[in-house]
């Protein structure tokens, strides 16, 4: 449509001063169109084009996203409860009721924290929650400090076993600089708690369990 005027106001006479102006006018109108939700009206065609420009460098500028980082919570486990009572259970039908006290007095405290403690893993740090709340679990018993562990402080850590997970181990430096060590029964699925270790703390050297 802007060539075929275009190329009408070629053979309009000179003297038809009137005529041409109707078509300029209609012409600057054409360009007056909107473009890009902003409307120009302008008479100098670099002009046109420098707005234009500028449209393409405010539209076309790339905005970066800011990565959002889920909480992670591995769901409980009871296996290693369940075992843990089920042997104490076979150790006292065979009368072996020295062994299956303190068994059976494991099995149940493990079956009782499952139910309560959970790993939670945010965006910087791995934390020891308890309750349905995830309410703050204090300070460590043993080492003291608070359960919250970043991950750039990890040194090193493990699962064992691979295929039937019942430890988790993992140095820190940040409770002290020459590193402190933690032992957790893996009440947790091991799978989950595998895969979140591996992406937020880094790999490890044994292999995921199946």
């Amino acid at each position: 449509m802007e060539s075929l005027i275009l190329s009408a106001t070629r053979f309009i006479p000179a003297q038809n001063r009137e005529m041409s102006g109707v078509v300029r006018s209609f012409q600057s109108s054409f360009y007056g169109k909107e473009i890009g939700n902003k409307l120009f009206v302008s008479k100098d065609v670099d002009t046109q084009r420098r707005s234009r420009a500028t449209i393409t460098s405010l539209f076309g500028r790339k905005v970066k996203k800011a990565t959002v980082v889920p909480t992670v919570v591995p769901d409980p486990d009871y296996r290693i409860p369940v075992v843990l009572l089920g042997l104490a259970g076979g150790l006292g039908y065979t009368d072996n009721l020295l062994a299956a006290a303190p068994v059976g007095l494991l099995g149940l405290l493990l079956l009782f924290q499952t139910t309560r403690v959970r790993f939670v893993f945010d965006n910087e740090a791995l934390e020891v929650k308890v309750g349905k709340e995830l309410d703050e679990s204090g300070e460590n018993v043993f080492v003291g400090g608070k359960n919250r562990w970043k991950y750039s402080t990890f040194v090193n850590w493990e699962l064992w076993w691979p295929n039937f997970p019942v430890l988790v181990y993992f140095k820190e430096t940040q409770t002290k600089p020459e590193g402190q060590v933690h032992f957790f029964p893996v009440i947790f699925n091991g799978k989950q708690l595998y895969d979140i270790m591996v992406e937020r703390a880094g790999p490890s050297q044994t292999s995921g369990p199946k």
